[in-house]
Formats: C-alpha cells, sequence, structure tokens
C-alpha cells in the first residue's frame, strides 16, 4: 500500500497542466486583435503604397485570405491545443518575417535598381489608368498625395491611349493629364475633372501655373529619404508583433508537448497494478 501511494502521487497530479492559460489566451487575442487591425488597415492607399501594378481589389482579397488562414491557425491552435495548427501560424510568421527582412535589405543594398523597378511599375499602372477603376483611384489619391504627375514628368501620361499626344489619336483626352494633377483650390466646392485638358501640349512653364509637373519618382524616393526613422519605426512596430507570436506559439508548443508526456505518464502508471 505505501508502494502504491508512493506512485500514485508522481510528478504531478491528476489536474495539474504544464498549459499557462495565460500563454494560451494571449495568443488567442494577440491573433484577433492582428486580424482586426489588418483589416482595417488594408485600404486602397496603403494598397497603392504596395503594389501600384497588381489589381487592387486582387491584392486586398489575397491579403485578406493569407491574414485570416494565418489567424485561424493561431487562434484554433491555441484554443483547442493543437501542435499542428500552432507549428503552421509559428512558420507562417517566421516566413512573413523573413521574407520583410530580405526585401529591407535588397531595397537598401539595390536601391538604384529598385528605383529602376519602382519607375517600371508606375509606367505599367499609367498604361492601365483607365483599365481598372480601382487602380484608377490609387494613381489618383498618390499624385494628390504627393502633389506629383506622372513618373518622371507630366508628360509621361502620353504612354496612356487615352491621354496620348500624338496627333492621330482621336481621344477627347488628347494630350490632357488626369484631375488629380492639378493644383488643389482650396475654395473650389467642385472638383473640375476636365482641369488637366490639353496640358502635355504646353511647356513646363505654362503648365506649371496649372498642374503638378514633376513626377512621382523623384517625389516618393524624397519622402523615403526624409522619413527612414518614421518607415524604421514602422518596419520595427511590423516586427515585435510578429517575433511576440513567434515567441508566444513556441512556448505553448513546448507546454502542451510536457502536458502530453504528463498524461503519458500517468496512463503508464495507471495500468501499473501496484498504482
Amino acid at each position: 500500500m505505501a508502494r502504491r501511494a508512493a506512485r500514485g502521487a508522481g510528478p504531478h497530479g491528476d489536474d495539474f497542466s504544464f498549459v499557462s492559460p495565460a500563454v494560451k489566451y494571449v495568443l488567442f487575442f494577440f491573433n484577433t486583435l492582428f486580424w482586426v487591425s489588418v483589416g482595417r488597415c488594408s485600404g486602397p492607399p496603403q494598397a497603392a503604397m504596395a503594389c501600384l501594378a497588381v489589381d487592387p481589389a486582387v491584392l486586398l482579397v489575397v491579403v485578406g485570405i493569407l491574414t485570416f488562414l494565418i489567424t485561424f491557425c493561431g487562434c484554433v491552435g491555441s484554443l483547442r491545443e493543437n501542435i499542428c495548427l500552432l507549428q503552421a501560424f509559428s512558420g507562417c510568421l517566421t516566413l512573413v518575417f523573413l521574407l520583410q527582412l530580405a526585401a529591407g535589405v535588397l531595397g537598401f543594398v539595390f536601391s538604384d535598381k529598385a528605383r529602376g523597378k519602382v519607375s517600371e511599375i508606375i509606367n505599367g499602372a499609367i498604361v492601365h489608368y483607365r483599365d481598372d477603376l480601382d487602380l484608377q483611384n490609387l494613381i489618383d489619391f498618390g499624385q494628390k498625395e504627393f502633389s506629383c504627375c506622372g513618373g518622371v514628368s507630366y508628360k509621361d501620361w502620353s504612354q496612356n491611349m487615352y491621354f496620348n499626344c500624338t496627333a492621330a489619336n482621336p481621344s477627347r483626352e488628347r494630350c490632357s493629364v488626369p484631375f488629380s494633377c492639378c493644383l488643389q483650390d482650396p475654395g473650389e466646392a467642385v472638383i473640375n475633372t476636365m482641369c488637366g485638358q490639353g496640358m502635355q501640349a504646353r511647356s513646363y512653364l505654362e503648365a506649371s501655373a496649372f498642374i503638378y509637373t514633376n513626377g512621382c519618382i523623384d517625389k516618393l524616393v524624397n519622402w523615403i529619404h526624409s522619413n527612414l526613422f518614421l518607415l524604421g519605426g514602422v518596419a520595427l512596430g511590423l516586427a515585435i508583433p510578429q517575433l511576440v507570436g513567434i515567441l508566444l506559439a513556441q512556448i505553448l508548443i513546448s507546454q502542451i508537448r510536457d502536458q502530453i508526456r504528463l498524461q503519458l505518464y500517468n496512463q503508464q502508471h495507471r495500468a501499473d497494478p501496484w498504482y
């Protein structure tokens, strides 16, 4: 009887659990908060900064699906104490973090090539300006936000078939630029969407009285150089929650494995006739 009592005590009682409720529910609420914040911040202006070459609607759908899958693994994995889902969550977050780090390093090292890629993306967006309403709204937002017009200059809009400035172009918008290139008048109650009519046919000096003549590439590069600390803070703000999520997931996985070992230990000793 004494031996059975000693073995029944075991390393821990049946009610003991290695899984910490604090870690479990903090990870759950972390994923819920991350999902809500990404959903609220994934608007058209942010998508414009991310990639002008991709249809914004498609971009938002892809980001939404990936966010849902990652947070689903984190939420369900933490509540159900499922190691496979938690490993998938941790692995996806690790991959996202490494991709962000690699993109930052490559963008810094190959800044000249990055500028060429940005120029290619903007020119491609100009060509397809009228093909997609979402893309059109994003370009208009960017030109208004940065007070710019076109890629290198306002005459880049000749790459678009509707704004092309050749004599053979039958479009009514020939030699024009979008209204988002026009100088803003604070007292104007109704936006004049025809304010860019015929601006490409004018010289820089003449056009500068009505529209922004500087291109968006230089404006964007200057903005990045002027806001390096801000961008670094944003990158750090994105990295810290990811690292916290990875750490919490790994801690919870370790605790679940310890709990499984404890359950196996108790089951083995219950089968012992001297238990």
